[in-house]
């Protein structure tokens, strides 16, 4: 199985957990950078590097881009058109601000879908919809080794 249908079915094994700012324990809670961490585990069994604690407003006021600059080191920058199941999408919520949400690509084509951990709905699957794929600004695999 490929490293990104794996980390789609570790994702899915994720759905109905919680919402639960800066957990990352399937079933009892996580929020989107605890989902992406418990993906990350599933495929390579140990985190790439420890999480400082964090706000809910991430890095708005200092204007840091600390999500953005975390998946560049760990995982492998793609082409924004280029959209495959398995992907790691980086999400800016409002225009001028932060990259601050996390999710990952589940379905390509006439239904596109992605995973997330989604404050009040905990983790589901939505439609990539044009307002959520207006709002995308990287594009990530996971590395294969």
């Amino acid at each position: 199985m490929s490293r990104a249908a794996q980390s789609v079915q570790i994702a899915r094994d994720w759905i109905g957990t919680p919402y639960l700012h800066q957990a990352t324990h399937q079933g009892a809670g996580c929020d989107c950078l605890g989902l992406l961490r418990g993906i990350w585990r599933g495929l390579y069994g140990a985190e790439p590097e420890p999480v400082p604690a964090y706000s809910s407003d991430w890095s708005e006021p200092q204007r840091e881009e600390r999500l953005l600059e975390a998946a560049h080191r760990w995982l492998e920058a793609k082409d924004l058109q280029d959209a495959a199941e398995g992907d790691v999408l980086l999400f800016r919520m409002r225009d001028g601000m932060v990259a601050k949400h996390l999710g990952l690509q589940s379905a390509t084509g006439s239904t596109p879908a992605f995973i997330h951990a989604y404050a009040k709905h905990g983790v589901v699957e939505s439609p990539f919809s044009t307002p959520w794929q207006r709002r995308v600004v990287a594009r990530f695999t996971f590395p294969e080794d």
